[in-house]
């Protein structure tokens, strides 16, 4: 059923959000829903950050002063605080034709759309600047960072115009981005990472070389990860020309074993270069990908 607006906490399910049309309205829907569901609001924009403490001098406001050390030393002292700066994410979306998977209307590349809108649509909020950028095979669509009040719908708008219809190639894309990507950021990517763990390796070690902070988000189908097919099923490679047709109880077994081995290994892969990783199955609501986001930033300014 559409989504209303008694229920927003239902704007973060993929089930409700696939009514919703527009992208833009959906990203600020899953927002909306995103933060009902927190303790206190993630639009914070300037964060003020403690700096150190100074002795007091006659004039400085007596608001300042921090009491606690003035307890233990009979001193008077000021705090000190500084403004954080804004940051600068680059959002990496595949639109290559694997992305196109997924039953019941609800893709993964219409999941990592919709992710990529509501992120961009937060970090907007907090005055980063966000931008965009899609690949397949080549890099397709640029939209460089800004804070523009418009860069969120020409985002969505880029992302709803772009059809998955092409084959990927990873570590080539990937080499040229990061040359291209200058200004260190965080660089976010949505992608099912259909590719050997040594290319994805590659392909993400050209960022973090360049000094990025890289959050992944792997985006599976329901059936990739848990194979659920019972009947006689003829199986059609979408960005090969291979077609099988078989008994997949025969294959279960052999797949879920093969699959698991390799998401083990793009997570060891991931933690070995410092990326973090998140697996995100298309049914799932999207308030992991903004959680994960908010965490990662809350670790990023304490290491900074």
């Amino acid at each position: 059923m559409p989504a209303t607006e008694d229920a927003p906490k239902n704007y973060l399910d993929p089930r409700v959000l696939e009514h919703i049309k527009r992208l833009d309205l959906r990203a600020r829907r899953v927002v909306e829903g995103f933060i009902t569901g927190q303790h206190r609001s993630p639009y914070n924009g300037f964060a003020i950050e403690f700096a150190g403490h100074r002795e007091y001098v006659p004039g400085d406001e007596i608001k300042h002063i921090d009491w606690k050390v003035w307890s233990k030393t009979d001193r008077l002292y000021i705090k000190e605080y500084e403004t954080e700066t804004n940051l600068k994410a680059t959002l990496i979306v595949d639109c290559s034709k694997s992305m196109r998977y997924g039953r019941e209307g609800w893709s993964k590349f219409d999941y990592a759309s919709t992710a990529a809108a509501s992120l961009a649509h937060l970090l907007q909020h907090q005055q980063d600047s966000v931008g965009l950028v899609t690949f397949d095979a080549k890099v397709r669509n640029v939209l460089p960072a800004s804070s523009r009040m418009i860069q969120v719908k020409e985002i969505a708008h880029t992302l709803e115009a772009t059809e998955p219809d092409k084959g990927t190639d990873v570590e080539k894309v990937f080499l040229k981005l990061a040359a291209q990507v200058r200004q260190r950021g965080i660089v976010a990517i949505f992608s099912d990472l259909l590719a050997e763990t040594e290319t994805i390796r590659d392909a993400l070690e050209r960022f973090r070389i360049r000094g990025h902070e890289v959050i992944v988000f792997h985006i599976l189908d329901d059936d990739e990860i848990d194979f659920p097919f019972d009947e006689n099923t003829r199986f059609v490679g979408l960005e090969s020309t291979d077609v099988v047709q078989t008994d997949p109880r025969s294959l279960r077994n052999a797949y879920l074993e093969v699959i698991e081995d390799y998401l083990k290994e793009v997570r060891k892969v991931a933690a070995s270069l410092g990326v973090d990783y998140t697996l995100a199955r298309t049914s799932e609501p999207l308030d992991a990908v903004l959680s994960r986001y908010l965490a990662w930033r809350n670790i990023a300014r304490r290491r900074g």
